[in-house]
């Protein structure tokens, strides 16, 4: 069983709220939209991150993660990026990809709206976690965790991190 923390758009913002969930994970996953790289070394410090590179972040971050990510963990086949649409209107990027080979679970950020929604033609689940930043339209930052185990998402989680 793995515990992870959900975040993106955090747009060159940490604070210690955000480092207080990602200790408590054991790994954290950011969707994009990093901004300054001492968002994900303060992570890293902490415990394994996996990201992936948003639309702001610049050749430094470019670099340092891909623009798509897609792994298994504890049998639950995820595929992160920072634009990929929603269910049943993906975007073309990645609604080939999803009906070809989907992933159990599909992770985008970019919206600042938080959403976990199940697409059953595909069979997976799509989640965002919103904005964990202070830069954006959203009002309240938030994140999401949950569990992953044996081939099973589960203890689904947002935590509201107060207004930006």
């Amino acid at each position: 069983m793995k515990k992870i923390l959900l975040l993106s758009d955090t747009h060159s913002y940490i604070d210690e709220r955000i480092l207080h969930y990602a200790k408590e994970a054991d790994e954290v996953w950011h969707a994009g939209d990093i901004g300054d790289l001492k968002v994900t070394d303060a992570i890293e410090a902490l415990t394994t991150l996996r990201g992936v590179y948003g639309n702001i972040d610049d050749s430094k971050a470019r670099a340092t993660f891909p623009l798509h990510q897609r792994f298994v963990c504890e049998g639950v086949s995820v595929w992160i990026t920072h634009i990929g649409g929603y269910p049943p209107k993906y975007n073309p990027q990645t609604r080939d990809e999803i009906q070809n080979n989907p992933p159990k679970l599909f992770i985008c950020g970019h919206s600042h709206i938080l959403k976990v929604i199940p697409d059953p033609k595909n069979g997976l689940l799509h989640m965002n976690p919103g904005a964990a930043g202070k830069h954006g339209f959203h009002k309240v930052r938030t994140m999401l965790r949950f569990t992953v185990h044996n081939g099973a998402i589960e203890n689904l989680e947002v935590v509201e991190l107060g207004k930006k």
